[in-house]
């Protein structure tokens, strides 16, 4: 069977991202070009300025991608945007390149949905892998339980009903003065820290998540309380985030049968979440993780879930437009 090239674009937040991937599995070369040091001074991603900047860094990208894995575009195979979920602007850049590109160079252009995406980095890291899996999902706009059948048929078994957990610990840390991006500030704080609070956890009969009563009892008690140790407080907060994903995904397995589960998502590369989860292995439970440098947004796991998503027909127009609120399944 002939090598299938795949070049992944990815632009649906603040990472402008390009990767040549092979067969879906093997990188050779994923370029992430990273704004997060322009966002830091205004506390979070601004839309206007993100979109302005992969507009600026696209092209510079792909020529540096190409260059890096040794082939030229005519060696492309298919190209493979993410068009869904994002920021409506930062997507609209990666798209409108993707399309001009499969028009110019006649390939075949395949939509990627962003959290398919995050669950195929799964793909490159471990090589055996392949489904039926659970997936935990975890990231700064979702926090889902997946249940995916085959490369591109995908359930969602729980969702959140709120704030997604990337999204909480932003919050979090903004309240506390760690600034943004919030995640990776928490988890390095919270490794200095003792689990000495309890915080309230929201339980549903169904595999659903809520966070917002989590983030609102720490912002509470902070507010009260401004000379608490934060190491401590941010602790507690994992501690008590985590409980809840892994009782979740536990239920999920006990009602699926299925005891493969694999971490997805830029908040899988939590130290405490991460932990946790392998724990699970002692109960039978088979954890997948993603490498770390796989976790954040990247255009290799884009590239791979794109050859997925080639592989099954799944071809777009070159009317394909960025779908901002796109959910798994649509």
């Amino acid at each position: 069977m002939k090598d299938i090239i795949v070049l992944g674009i990815e632009s649906s937040c603040d990472e402008t991202s390009v990767a040549v991937v092979k067969n879906g599995r093997e990188v050779l070369s994923n370029v992430i070009d990273s704004q997060i040091k322009i966002h830091e001074q205004f506390g979070g991603v601004v839309p206007e300025i993100a979109s302005r900047n992969h507009i600026e860094a696209i092209s510079r990208v792909a020529q540096k991608a190409l260059e890096e894995a040794g082939v030229d575009f005519e060696d492309i195979d298919v190209i493979a945007p993410t068009y869904g979920p994002g920021l409506v602007g930062a997507l609209l850049v990666g798209v409108s390149y993707a399309r001009g590109l499969a028009f110019a160079l006649n390939k075949p252009l395949v939509g990627v949905n962003h959290l398919e995406g995050h669950i195929a980095a799964n793909y490159i890291t471990h090589q055996d892998l392949q489904p039926p899996f659970l997936c935990m999902l975890t990231s700064g706009g979702n926090t889902q339980i997946v249940y995916v059948k085959d490369y591109c048929d995908m359930e969602v078994l729980g969702k959140t009903r709120d704030d997604a957990i990337g999204e909480a610990f932003d919050k979090v840390a903004r309240v506390i003065g760690l600034g943004y991006p919030g995640g990776p500030k928490v988890d390095k704080l919270a490794q200095e820290g003792k689990p000495t609070i309890d915080f309230p956890k929201t339980h549903f009969e169904n595999l659903d998540f809520s966070f917002s009563g989590i983030k609102t009892a720490v912002i509470n008690l902070h507010n009260k309380n401004p000379e608490i140790n934060k190491a401590d407080l941010c602790m507690s907060f994992e501690k008590a985030v985590t409980e809840v994903l892994v009782e979740n995904i536990e239920e999920a397995v006990k009602q699926t049968g299925i005891n493969k589960v694999v971490l997805a998502g830029g908040v899988s590369a939590n130290t405490h979440i991460r932990s946790e989860f392998e724990k699970l292995e002692q109960k039978g439970i088979k954890i997948y993780k993603p490498d770390l440098k796989l976790c954040g947004d990247n255009a290799a796991m884009i590239g791979a879930a794109g050859y997925y998503r080639f592989l099954n027909g799944d071809l777009s127009e070159n009317t394909l437009n960025a779908v901002p609120n796109l959910k798994i399944g649509e």
